[in-house]
């Protein structure tokens, strides 16, 4: 994805902030805030913000006020100030004519998308990963510290093994926020995805969130996941959910294509540089995985290559012998096919070459009242698959008729 390295006004100096851009038409915006401490470039904020951008949705990351590259001192930072750059944030892509209508927050950052949506009409849709009810709970991640910043108005805590001061402002204003009406009073959609076994915000403050909200609103588990979602699969799996939920709510609405357009560009991103997953897109609309086995140093979470050759053979096939079924009326009630690769010795596949050439064999399951005329033309029809054409100029192709009583018709 195309990203655009920015900066805008904060509350109290400038923020640094990422624009991830889509490879194609622009849709719709979001915001994404991080959690306490953490910055833009979290595992979490790239993963949604990669995904979210196949959509056509561009996703701003910035780094709150005294984090990352952004100006001030943290020490002086509190969660209405987080608010604030939030609010700033979206002034900025407003000015650039990129009104955002979805804003996602990761758990204090969650807290404050919740805040802030309550004050933005233009927000249509906010999701939480990990979010507190009360604000005030981060404090238990420097409670020992407490005593002293409140005595001494300041101290130096270790959040995550990094130093950080807090000021008592900032321990003043999160203890005394209290989100239940801002909730009450959201004009959007809200989903919320929280982990059980999430040990620094529990769960209950998901159940807690979920009440207070008026409908539409979801819930969705993270299952093992941690707090920071910092396994590639987990992370995987929210950006997946809060791109399918959003395009309920976003009524995203693509460009008709240009008259005599191709049918649009296939693009395979990895998604996981340690080992083999790939992110594949057509168009805006449609998204699948793609994927090795363990056994070849994938992680198996969506079909091999080949496998994917596969489906775009079964699919054909499917529907070719549909659409021929359909225009003769024939009684056909369901086509099933199953489909099969190897690679074989040409000799064997009857070809004079040495070399070793691809197999692909069919089983072809037809539903229906048909007699064995209809049965057999189909079976013909088959072989007229665009896809299978495109295979047997340098492969073969096996096709097998699955009859109702059970005795394959070799093609």
């Amino acid at each position: 994805m195309p990203t655009e390295r920015i900066s805008f006004p904060g509350h109290a100096g400038t923020l640094d902030a990422r624009l991830d851009l889509p490879e194609g038409p622009h849709l719709a915006t979001a915001v994404f805030a991080h959690c306490f401490t953490c910055g833009k470039d979290i595992p979490a904020a790239r993963r949604v913000a990669a995904r979210l951008t196949t959509m056509g949705i561009a996703v701003l990351r910035f780094d709150f006020t005294g984090l990352g590259h952004s100006d001030g001192e943290f020490a002086n930072t509190s969660f209405t100030s987080n608010v604030q750059d939030l609010e700033q944030a979206v002034a900025y892509l407003n000015s650039r004519d990129m009104p955002p209508s979805l804003l996602i927050g990761h758990s204090l950052g969650g807290a404050a998308v919740l805040k802030a949506t309550a004050k933005l009409d233009q927000i249509k849709a906010v999701a939480t990963l990990g979010a507190p009810f009360d604000p005030g709970h981060v404090t238990h991640n420097f409670s020992s510290a407490l005593p002293e910043i409140l005595e001494k108005g300041e101290a130096e805590v270790s959040l995550g093994g990094r130093p950080f001061r807090i000021g008592k402002t900032f321990v003043e204003d999160v203890t005394d926020e209290r989100l239940q009406p801002a909730i009450t009073r959201l004009n959007a959609a809200l989903l919320i995805l929280h982990a059980p076994r999430d040990t620094i915000v529990s769960i209950d403050n998901a159940s807690e969130i979920f009440m207070a909200a008026k409908h539409p609103k979801s819930f969705v588990t993270l299952d093992d996941a941690d707090h920071l979602i910092t396994n590639a699969d987990h992370a995987e799996y929210a950006a997946d959910i809060i791109s399918t939920w959003a395009k309920k709510y976003l009524a995203l609405k693509p460009p008709a294509p240009p008259i005599g357009a191709p049918e649009g560009i296939v693009r395979s991103s990895e998604a996981d540089p340690n080992g083999y997953l790939q992110d594949i897109t057509h168009g805006t609309r449609h998204h699948i995985l793609a994927d090795e086995p363990r056994a070849y140093g994938g992680t198996n979470q969506g079909l091999s290559p080949y496998g994917l050759l596969s489906a775009g053979l079964a699919a054909c096939t499917s529907m070719t012998i549909r659409m021929y079924a359909r225009r003769k009326d024939w009684p056909l009630k369901h086509v099933s096919v199953d489909v099969s690769h190897n690679k074989v010795h040409a000799q064997d596949a009857g070809t004079t070459s040495a070399d070793k050439i691809d197999e692909w064999k069919r089983r072809i399951t037809l539903t229906g009242t048909l007699d064995d005329d209809q049965r057999a033309r189909l079976l013909e029809i088959a072989d007229k698959c665009p896809v299978h054409r495109t295979l047997e100029r340098t492969s073969k192709v096996l096709t097998e008729l699955v009859p109702s009583d059970g005795v394959l018709v070799p093609s």
